[in-house]
C-alpha cells in the first residue's frame, strides 16, 4: 500500500529516505521546498515518489527493485494521483528517476502507457570555471535590479507587473519570506515592466537550481545571458553551487549555461505520458 506522509511521519523516517541525487529530490527532502512524499511503507520506507510543489515532475526515490511499491505505482497513480492532477489542470504525468537505475524500471512498469522520453542535460560550476569576463552589457534602457522584499512588495507600484515576479517565486517557494532567507534573485526592468527573471529555484545545502525566464517580446536581447550573470556572480562571491537544469533540445538555455562557464555534469532521462 502507497501513502502519502504528513510532516510528522516524514520527520520520524526522513533518515531511512534515500536522497542521494537530484537537487529537487534533497530541496524537498531538506524542506527547503514545497512537495508531497509518497512512500510504500509509513514506518520502515524503501521506496517513494515524490511531487514537486511546482508541480514540474515526479521523482521516484530509493530503492528501484522494490516489487511491492512497484507493483501497485500505476493503480495508485491512476486513482489516487491523476483524480488530483486534473483539478490542478495538469495533463502530463512527468517520470523522473532520482538515480540512473530507475530509468530501466520506469521503462517496465509503465510500457503500456503512451510514454514520450526526452534527455535533461544538468549544467554546475566551480568558482575557478566562472567567466566573469563574458557578462553582457545591454541597452541601457534596461535596468538591473536584486530581488530585494523592496521590490518585491511593489508598495508605491512601481512595476505594473509584479505578479510575474509573485506567481514565479510562488510555484518554487512555500513563502516570500522562505525565499528571501534561503534564496537570491535578480530581473531586468524596462519602463517600468519586469521583462527578464533568474532566481534560485530549489535550494539544498549550498548548490541552488537557477530558473530564468524572459518574457517572449523581449527575448533575443541577451538579457537572459546578463541576468543569469548577475544571479551566478552573486552565488560564486557566497559559495553557492549553481545548478542548471535544461533540456537537451533546448538551445537559449544551454547556450545561457556554457557562456556563463557551466559545465556539463551530467544528464537523465524524463518519461513524460497523458493523465487520463
Amino acid at each position: 500500500m502507497i501513502c502519502e506522509l504528513d510532516k510528522m511521519e516524514f520527520y520520524k523516517c526522513k533518515e531511512q529516505i534515500n536522497n542521494a541525487g537530484h537537487l529537487e529530490v534533497k530541496a524537498v527532502i531538506e524542506g527547503n521546498n514545497p512537495g508531497r512524499i509518497f512512500v510504500d511503507n509509513i514506518d520502515s520506507p524503501k521506496t517513494g515518489l515524490i511531487w514537486l510543489g511546482n508541480n514540474d515532475g515526479f521523482f521516484f526515490i530509493s530503492d528501484e527493485k522494490n516489487k511491492s511499491f512497484n507493483n501497485h505505482i500505476n493503480d495508485f497513480i491512476d486513482t489516487v494521483i491523476f483524480p488530483q492532477a486534473k483539478k490542478l489542470k495538469l495533463n502530463k504525468f512527468i517520470a523522473i528517476g532520482n538515480h540512473s537505475r530507475w530509468e530501466n524500471t520506469i521503462e517496465k512498469i509503465f510500457e503500456h502507457r503512451h510514454m514520450q522520453k526526452s534527455n535533461q542535460y544538468v549544467y554546475t560550476l566551480t568558482e575557478s570555471r566562472y567567466k566573469n569576463t563574458n557578462e553582457r552589457s545591454i541597452n541601457q534602457e534596461y535596468t538591473v535590479f536584486k530581488v530585494s522584499k523592496d521590490l518585491f512588495e511593489n508598495s508605491d507600484n512601481a512595476l505594473e507587473n509584479i505578479e510575474f515576479l509573485h506567481s514565479t517565486l510562488s510555484e518554487f517557494w512555500s513563502s516570500p519570506e522562505n525565499f528571501f532567507q534561503k534564496g537570491i534573485g535578480y530581473c531586468i526592468v524596462y519602463r517600468n515592466k519586469i521583462v527578464s527573471l533568474c532566481y534560485s529555484g530549489f535550494a539544498a545545502e549550498n548548490v541552488h537550481g537557477i530558473g530564468i525566464e524572459t518574457l517572449e517580446d523581449y527575448q533575443g536581447n541577451k538579457l537572459g545571458q546578463k541576468v543569469a550573470h548577475c544571479v551566478v556572480k552573486e552565488f560564486v562571491r557566497k559559495g553557492i553551487i549553481p545548478y542548471w537544469d535544461c533540456e537537451e533540445v533546448n538551445k537559449p538555455s544551454n547556450i545561457i549555461a556554457k557562456h556563463i562557464g557551466l559545465e556539463k555534469d551530467f544528464n537523465y532521462l524524463v518519461y513524460i505520458f497523458p493523465v487520463v
